[in-house]
């Protein structure tokens, strides 16, 4: 993917960055959300368990008298497909890797992220990304890679504990 400065515009891909609006540009690792991801598979697992039986109970009875365990069967089928969901949803969090990553915030909500397998060369790009903001004539055009994650798997940023709201974790080191 190109990232390219050029007549007051921080370009990644096809995205568009004024300078005058860059809050914040800086380097991190990225890392996968895994103990989230094992509470939430267990969670899911036992509200899956949970279901299948309260669902069977009446059914047992009917299926002793009537003989007849189809129903029975397709329920706990039906279980066992869901906590096989959950579990490769798990393992796909699990096995993700880490990435260090040069992130670009605006004073808006926008949050352009791109990586590299060189550390060193994300660092320098956030000095030449930084003397761009106060030189506007800067021009640069380098190749970067692109990512693409779920924000809900893996961890970004700070969290901040504020007073309201809802979801408020606290600041993590």
């Amino acid at each position: 993917m190109e990232l390219r400065i050029s007549k007051r515009l921080l370009w990644i891909g096809t995205a568009a960055y004024p300078l005058h609006n860059i809050a914040r540009v800086y380097t991190f690792t990225l890392h996968p959300r895994r103990k989230e991801a094992v509470m939430r598979f267990l969670k899911r697992s036992g509200m899956i368990v949970a279901v299948a039986i309260l669902v069977t109970l009446p059914a047992i009875a009917g299926a002793a008298l009537s003989g007849d365990g189809t129903f029975l069967a397709l329920i706990w089928f039906v279980a066992v497909g869901l906590w096989i969901f959950c579990l490769v949803d798990m393992i796909i969090i699990l096995s993700a890797t880490s990435h260090y990553v040069l992130a670009v915030e605006t004073n808006g909500a926008s949050t352009g992220v791109v990586t590299s397998r060189h550390p060193h060369y994300l660092n320098q790009l956030v000095g030449q990304i930084s003397h761009a903001i106060d030189h506007p004539d800067t021009e640069l055009q380098v190749t970067v890679e692109s990512i693409s994650f779920s924000p809900s798997n893996y961890y970004f940023g700070d969290n901040v504990n504020m007073y309201g709201g809802s979801g408020n974790v606290g600041m993590a080191a």
